[in-house]
């Protein structure tokens, strides 16, 4: 059953149709993920699914009081109150209630022992219960801390946080509101790789239909059961990226088929016409030439679109490096004015065809790393060693080294200032600038633009070792498919920082990660399906050691509880209530936590000692909630018994 179909929908602005003709039907607890190049419109129809944008024709019927929740790129309107309080407005309704249930118990504190009182107030606690009174505050906690938040940051003020920050912001309040239906606009480009996993595993685990539009390949892998291609009709494709790859290179060769044999077929049928028009099998001849012209009028096949890359990208290496290509002494990364380095690196070696992929939080210092390696910014302490025979080349992720006065020629010719103005448009055409779009300023140009650009750019020097970071950023999906495959057949080495583990799937020998929680690099050798299945498992053993240790140290208790004999008094009651009350903040305290631990225990440090520590601390916190429990049903049991008697 779909929540949600449209009929014929278009947006245009002005003479300018954006697209025309969309048809679709989003049924119950699908994720789909809509690709297709930039500009296309995919954005335009999330907003108008939305209920943002109105569009220039056709219709949208919705299921009875659904309820959509809507995602833009950038977040807007978060600017008032603390992050905890911005993200708590997602339980108004349990709010209320918990009000409501709050001014009952002061009455019946009072003495208000009417009969329709307590009917009330069991009514409303039932209500509360299944709504997710009691833990909705451990799932707020969680859904901070998965996507990224430290406890610190819960209660700054929202005017305080970066755009990346207030835009994972609205991501969290959204996720809490639980919808039937979320649009999320490029979800992950504000999120480290282990918020994004996380958010993976939330999609996953959700009774919900999700709308996608996201340039993370790994990301569309690892959540879409269907890909929409917006060209900008929509074309359907049933799994997620890695089959819609497949599927779609399978209609263009079938498709291609069918066009060859038409082809064909009308070359015979017009060979025929031609040679017996005029001859005594004419009857024939203009039968076959009548089908041909409503075949042709009907039903002719057109060729189907190649899969258009928008940019040619060639990689060559001047020459061949030594062996050694970078090795690191005793090497501590930093900045000597902040008074300690960000990490320490175990004694690294990188040789000459690997390439290792850099991963972290953001801020954790990955690009530090690579302008120290470059010798832009000096060790903090330590050494770092290159090798013989090396041309580096250097992508930066904000592309400071673009001059923004500067027109796309210019720029080129920075880099190769022998190559004549003719050549130069040749060759920038190659990587999607067309006409005079080369005369433009490197001030006016998108993220994309400025990407393609800097690659370009890379191109022309002819480097053996290449340093990039976060190269795929603001690339659309067929451009980042043109960069992957000339990264795996380039020759040379690279040192890679990216969010994109689709590409750092494909082609890492190494990882190396930055834990900032323990100012160390963790170097892994492989590629990063095996870092993964590495993680997972020293997760596993670690969920078992302390599922282990739990079950030995429970503590043993009567599952029989004493009842009271006699009637408790009014002020006896009382106590018993704000103990009661008490022992509850305590367990909430305490549940959110655990839920910060096992945020951290998720992707636990690979340090022995630091592991213990962290499984120590929750063992802590297992037993004191136990303690509380046993503690809270004891009172409640109590008090139960009181009002039995």
């Amino acid at each position: 059953m779909s929540i949600l179909t449209t009929q014929n929908l278009g947006r245009s602005f002005g003479a300018v149709d954006v697209f025309e003709g969309i048809t679709l039907a989003i049924p119950h607890n699908a994720r789909i993920a809509i690709v297709g190049p930039n500009g296309v419109g995919k954005t335009t129809l999330l907003r108008i699914l939305a209920g943002e944008d109105s569009p220039s024709q056709g219709n949208i019927h919705t299921s009875r009081g659904l309820k959509i929740a809507y995602l833009p790129q950038t977040a807007v309107g978060l600017t008032h109150g603390t992050l905890w309080d911005s993200c708590l407005s997602a339980f108004e309704n349990l709010l209320e209630m918990g009000s409501q249930l709050q001014k009952l118990e002061e009455r019946m504190s009072a003495g208000d022992n009417a009969p329709e009182l307590l009917d009330d107030y069991g009514r409303l606690q039932s209500r509360f219960d299944l709504a997710g009174g009691y833990t909705y505050a451990n799932r707020l906690q969680q859904t901070l801390a998965g996507l990224g938040f430290d406890e610190d940051d819960f209660h700054r003020p929202l005017s305080q946080l970066s755009g990346g920050q207030r835009t994972r912001a609205r991501l969290a309040k959204l996720l809490l509101e639980d919808p039937d239906l979320l649009l999320l606009d490029e979800p992950t480009n504000h999120l480290d790789i282990q918020a994004v996993e996380w958010l993976e595993a939330w999609l996953r685990s959700w009774n919900g239909a999700a709308i996608i539009v996201s340039h993370d390949r790994y990301f569309l892998d690892q959540t879409a059961h269907f890909v929409w291609e917006m060209t900008p009709a929509i074309e359907e494709y049933r799994g997620n990226y890695t089959a819609y790859l497949q599927q779609r290179q399978e209609r263009y060769e079938r498709r291609l088929a069918e066009y060859k044999a038409q082809q064909e077929y009308i070359e015979k049928q017009e060979d025929y016409i031609n040679r017996f028009i005029d001859s005594q099998n004419t009857a024939q001849a203009r039968g076959r030439r009548k089908r041909l012209e409503r075949m042709m009028r009907d039903s002719k096949l057109t060729m189907p679109d190649v899969n258009v890359r928008p940019m040619h990208l060639r990689l060559k290496v001047s020459g061949r490096s030594g062996q050694l290509v970078l090795r690191t002494y005793d090497l501590e990364v930093g900045y000597h004015d902040e008074g300690r380095p960000l990490f320490a690196t175990p004694d690294l070696v990188l040789e000459r065809t690997e390439c290792v992929a850099i991963i972290g939080p953001n801020g954790a210092g990955k690009t530090t790393f690579l302008r120290t390696i470059l010798g832009q910014i000096p060790p903090y302490s330590g050494e770092t060693e290159l090798g013989a025979s090396l041309k580096v080349g250097y992508f930066a992720q904000a592309h400071e080294d673009l001059k923004e006065e500067n027109n796309l020629i210019e720029e080129i010719n920075r880099e190769a200032p022998r190559m004549l103005p003719g050549e130069v448009r040749d060759y920038l055409a190659k990587y999607g600038f067309q006409e005079d779009e080369v005369f433009a300023p490197v001030s006016t140009l998108s993220g994309g633009e400025r990407g393609r650009l800097a690659l370009a750019k890379l191109a022309l020097s002819d480097a053996n070792l290449l340093l990039l970071d976060e190269p795929t950023n603001h690339l659309d999906l067929s451009t980042q498919e043109v960069l992957q495959k000339v990264l795996a057949d380039y020759p040379g080495t690279i040192l890679l920082v990216s969010h994109d583990r689709y590409l750092i799937d494909a082609l890492a020998t190494q990882i190396w990660e930055l834990l900032p929680d323990e100012s160390r690099l963790q170097a892994y050798k492989g590629s990063y399906s095996e870092y993964r299945e590495f993680k997972q498992a020293r997760a596993a053993r670690l969920a078992e050691q302390i599922e282990a240790h739990r079950e030995v140290s429970k503590p043993k208790h009567s599952e029989q509880k004493a009842k009271p004999s006699n009637k408790l008094s009014r002020n006896q009651r009382q106590q018993l209530e704000k103990k009661l009350a008490k022992v509850e903040s305590e367990i909430h305290d305490f549940e959110s936590k655990k839920a910060l631990c096992e945020a951290k225990l998720s992707n636990p440090p690979s340090d022995p000692a630091a592991l213990l520590k962290l499984s120590d601390e929750y063992q802590d916190l297992l037993n004191a909630l136990e303690a509380l429990m046993l503690n809270w049903t004891e009172l409640a049991e109590t008090l139960h018994a009181d009002d039995q008697a």
